[in-house]
Order: C-alpha cells, then structure tokens, then sequence
C-alpha cells in the first residue's frame, strides 16, 4: 500500500473532488509501499499545486492532474487550452497535460542543478539527470471509448495523447493493480536500469518541498530562508537533511482541533512544530503563541521562526516570560507574598484572567514544547488563550525528559485542564538525532526510571526510545581523581574533536552544578577556546546558536537542544536519596543532546550516578 501524503483525513477528503477521492483510493491500494505520492502540495519555484505527485525508485517521478470533466461539458480542447460549456458561459482553462508539463519543467530544472543526481563522469550520460520523469493526466468521467469517439485518434495524439492520460473506466475498483501501474508507467519516454538511492530520494524530497527541509543549528541565522528559489548549483549543499516520511506524513496531516504528539527525545518533535508554525502562520488572522519552560529553547525556537520569516506571526516564550508579558500589557500587579516571584506572577496572570482584566482568546492556535515540565494550571491557563473558532492545540510531550517534577506521569488528565485529544494522540518513537550506540546507552543508565506505563492517551505514558539506525563511536566514560583533572579532560576533548574538524559551534560542554560552568568557561577561555557561558537568563536568551562557540551550559538548559559532540562533566554533584530519580533523567537529558559523539567524566567517588556510568562503559 503506497504512501499519501497527508494521510486521508477527514480534512483532506473534504477538499477533494469527488473524482480525486476515487483516484487516490486507487493509488493508495494498488501501488505498493515503496511508492510516495503527495496530493495538493505545492512545488518548484513558483509553487504550482499540481494534484498527485508520484515517485517510485525504481520508476521516476510523475506529475499528475485529475479532472472531473463530464463529456459533455468539453466544447473545444487544443494543446494549450480547454474550452468548458459552463451554466454562466464558455469557460477557458488550462489542457491539463499542459499544466502537468509546466509545473514539471520547473522541477526538472531544479533537479538538474544538483550534482548528486546526475550521472557520474564515468557514464555514457555524465552530466545528465538521472531521475526519470513524465506527466499525465487524468478524466474521472470521462472513458477512452467516449473520448475517441469525440476526438480522432490523429488530433488526439496532439492535444491528449493516448499514452499520457487515464481514463474513468482505467480506475475502476476491480481494476488489475499491474494494468493500472502499466498505465502510469507508458507515461514515461526513458527508464533507466538502476535504482534511485535513498539519499536521491531525499534530495528529491529536498527539491520538492522545502519545507520538510531541516536547518542545521549554524543555518538558524542565515540571511536567507530555506525555501527561497536556488539559482545556481552551487547553492544545493552536498549534505542535507529532511524529514523523514513518518514525520512528513504526520507534520502535514495534522489537521484541526486538539493534538497531541507523545515522542522520545530526538524523533523530531520540535521540527514538526515548526512545520506546523508555517501551515498555522498562512492562514491564521490572530498570532500563534508557542511555549516551553527551557529558555534556551525559546531562543533556538525563535531564531528558527525568524529564518522562515515567521517573526511578525509567531510569538516563541518561555512560560514565565509570557506571564510577565500578559501582566505588563494589561497593566496587572503581582500581590505581594513569601512565595517566589515567578510562582506569584502566574498565579496573577490567572486571577487576572478569571477578573476579564486579562483577555481569553487572543490567539488563533497554541504550541506548547515540552509539556511534561507544565503543571495542571499552567496548561488550563493558556487553553483559555486559543480562539474559540480555530481551537487549534499541539501539545509536545516526553515523559522520560520530565525532569522538573518528583515523579514520572502528568498527574492530572489532559481533558481535566481542557485539552480535548481523546483519539488525536500520535506516539513517535524512532529517534534521528542520536546513534545508535548514544541511544542504548543513556536508556540502559536511566532505564529503571523510564519504564513503560501502559496508561491511556490522556495521561501519556512512557516511551522506550528505538534507534533510528545511525551507527557512531561509543560514548565513553574516564574515571578521574577530582574536579581539576575533569576541568582539563574537558578541555583535551573539544581541541581534539576542533582538530578532527568540527566547528566549535558543533561541541556543548552540560554541568551539573551551577558553581561549574563559571570554572568550565574560565579554563576554556584561558586556552584559547571561544565559548559562551549560559549561566543566567539574560546570557541563555542572547544565545546566538550560529556563533562559533563552545556552548557551556546546565544540563537543565540543554533541553531540546542538539550538538554532534557532547562533554557531560561533574555529575558527582548531582542530588541523590529522594531526588536520585530526577537526576537519572537529567543525565538521560543531557546524553541524549549529543549527536555524534559523547564523552562524560565520572570522578572515583560512591555517589551512585558515578558508579553507574562505570559500570555501563567500555574501556576509555
């Protein structure tokens, strides 16, 4: 069964005709599932909405445009136009094998400027694509008998092409799965013997849709945004990263209403966040309001808003953050008490709320990151901010990274503090960010506080994470006599992987207590290191990821963050006995950050996170 994207929802049927629905119901059963076909999506530089757009590996890629003409409608048809004998008059139109081919040509020229998919020097064909490609259409009632009745068969071959078009009695459901293939694929001129690879798959992908792009973290503050045209080949990168089609699938399908995405650490939570930014920033007329408690987040988030242009529509905050904001812009005082400030601002915000000082409904969708680190009161306050009309909520949740509260689980159901997602929860989880070797060993340190809860949707259960198949060096571990000689191990790791050729920016440097990122920072310096210190709230919300510095921060800051390499130092002085849980999870945290490559310091002590890590490494 091949795949469609987006899933055939509700919402998408809706906006089918009724000719498209058959056709794609035909698709989706009769192709295999190494098919990818995308419905309504719009590509190439001037993003035309051709209707189904196929691609096979073995096959090509194929552009198809599906009309519910009736026979009797079609007054005159010649190679560029249609005439349609309408109720309110003659009607001119695209031929649809026109608009499949115009909407082609401009992907074909995109493709043709990346390297990767050309032949190599070696072939008789070096230099050219090696994608085969073709474009079709289809009539949904109309059969090949009427229309070569109506058409002869020498004018035919001019305007519609026998080979190129599908007609209604073609897409019947007792239709042969390999005759309806044969007709797809006598639509192409060339085939070639071998197969498209997976990465061409993806750079097709890349081509196509620049939106399932993913920036890399030194991109977040380029000049120029993803999704602008290329002009030369030398803008189309070597490496590049997209979604995968899962989260594709998932990223446009979301559809309306409350949803809630429940996924492990790295399987691509906030990059479908962002996607669906984009989708909410085109067709809301109130601002979109995202949230999450790390401010750190906030900063890479909004720096990823600001390269897609989304700044005026998108509002990135830290919870806290926002509270001061909704007390300042209507003018709300803070009571006095001994609690502390942060905790009596959100207690005014939601008095101010409950009062009608402060307005419900001022927003036309919510995006809330890290959920699990939200209480109960937090999330029925903002609930109340979304737009009545739109009701449009995504909630992002990681029990296993929840690391603020005494103990695994919410708590509280979802509909309790008005989240209505009962049947609208999807569970991600494959992780892309770590490898593999990264992956087992963080869940084998922290797996005894990680375990499955097989409760319903509205509590979240815990997720065990599966390695996408990345493969890597494994983590590694040194035992050390003190804090000094930890200080200098960290300093030999980012000059050998500096050396090794990543970047400075591409390293982070999580502690565990606040005392140590001022000596890290400081002994980096000292040898020359650029590095940037996140140790206050002012420092983590100028955090500029582009800059080529050593990030140096808590590991509570790291949250939702990634770097290829990782140094993890100091966890002697994480609090053990009634919090030894809370910080199992923060070292899950802190180790699933790292990419790539992971090295952590364990000083000879009995404090139980040193032994474990001991215990669990290969010989450093």
């Amino acid at each position: 069964m091949a795949e469609i994207i987006p899933a055939l929802s509700k919402e998408v049927l809706s906006r089918m005709t009724a000719g498209e629905k058959r056709f794609a119901q035909r698709l989706r059963e009769l192709l295999e599932d190494d098919y990818l076909v995308w419905y309504d999506m719009p590509v190439g530089e001037r993003r035309r909405y051709p209707d189904f757009v196929i691609l096979h590996p073995a096959r090509g890629l194929l552009l198809l445009e599906v009309k519910d003409w009736k026979l009797e409608l079609l007054h005159a048809l010649d190679k560029r136009q249609a005439q349609l004998q309408l109720a309110d008059g003659l009607k001119k139109v695209a031929n649809p094998l026109e608009q499949a081919r115009q909407c082609l040509m401009q992907v074909v020229n995109r493709l043709k400027s990346d390297p990767q998919l050309q032949f190599p020097a070696d072939s008789s064909f070096a230099g050219k694509l090696c994608v085969p490609y073709a474009y079709g259409a289809v009539f949904t009632n109309i059969t090949r008998q009427q229309m070569a009745r109506a058409i002869n068969e020498s004018e035919r071959e001019l305007v519609l092409p026998d080979h190129q078009v599908i007609y209604k009695d073609e897409m019947t459901e007792s239709v042969d799965a390999e005759v309806f293939q044969q007709r797809l694929w006598d639509m192409f001129f060339v085939s070639f013997p071998q197969k498209l690879t997976l990465p061409q798959i993806d750079r097709i992908r890349w081509h196509l849709y620049p939106e399932v792009r993913i920036q890399l973290q030194q991109d977040l503050f380029a000049d120029t945004t993803e999704s602008e045209p290329l002009q030369t080949s030398e803008l189309v990168p070597d490496i590049i990263k997209v979604m995968d089609v899962q989260q594709e699938k998932l990223a446009r399908g979301l559809g309306s209403g409350h949803r809630v995405i429940h996924g492990v650490a790295g399987s691509g939570k906030t990059l479908i966040l962002g996607y669906r930014c984009e989708l909410l920033a085109a067709t809301s007329n109130k601002p979109i309001l995202v949230l999450c408690y790390n401010i750190t987040l906030a900063r890479k988030l909004t720096a990823l808003m600001a390269s897609r242009g989304l700044q005026e529509k998108v509002n990135i905050k830290h919870f806290h953050d926002w509270c001061g904001e909704q007390l300042k812009l209507f003018h709300v005082d803070v009571a006095e008490g001994v609690e502390p400030y942060w905790e009596r601002q959100v207690k005014a915000v939601i008095k101010g709320v409950d009062e009608g000082h402060i307005p419900r409904a001022q927003y036309g969708a919510l995006l809330i990151d890290e959920g699990h680190d939200f209480e109960a009161e937090w999330l029925r306050l903002v609930v109340q901010m979304i737009d009545p009309e739109s009701d449009s909520l995504l909630l992002l949740y990681d029990d296993a990274q929840s690391i603020y509260k005494p103990r695994s689980g919410l708590g509280f159901s979802l509909s309790s503090v008005g989240i209505k997602a009962q049947g609208r929860t999807t569970i991600l989880r494959l992780n892309y960010r770590n490898t593999r070797e990264i992956l087992e060993f963080a869940y084998r340190f922290a797996g005894r506080y990680l375990t499955e809860d097989m409760q319903d949707e509205e509590h979240i259960p815990l997720l065990k994470p599966e390695a996408a198949g990345n493969s890597g060096p494994a983590p590694k571990v040194v035992s050390l006599p003190d804090w000094q000689a930890e200080l200098a191990y960290t300093l030999k790791c980012v000059q050998v992987w500096q050396r090794q050729g990543l970047n400075w920016c591409d390293m982070a440097v999580l502690y565990a207590a606040g005392w140590q990122g001022a000596q890290v920072a400081a002994a980096l310096r000292q040898a020359g290191v650029p590095c940037v210190w996140l140790g206050s709230s002012e420092y983590r919300k100028r955090y500029d990821p582009a800059r080529n510095e050593v990030a140096v921060m808590s590991l509570h800051s790291s949250k939702g963050l990634e770097f290829p390499a990782v140094v993890m130092v100091g966890s002697a002085d994480l609090p053990i006995q009634e919090r030894t849980e809370n910080s199992f999870r923060l070292m899950y945290v802190g180790m699933t950050r790292a990419q790539r490559l992971l090295a952590m310091t364990a000083v000879n002590t009995d404090h139980p996170i040193c032994e474990e890590l001991l215990r669990l490494a290969e010989p450093a």
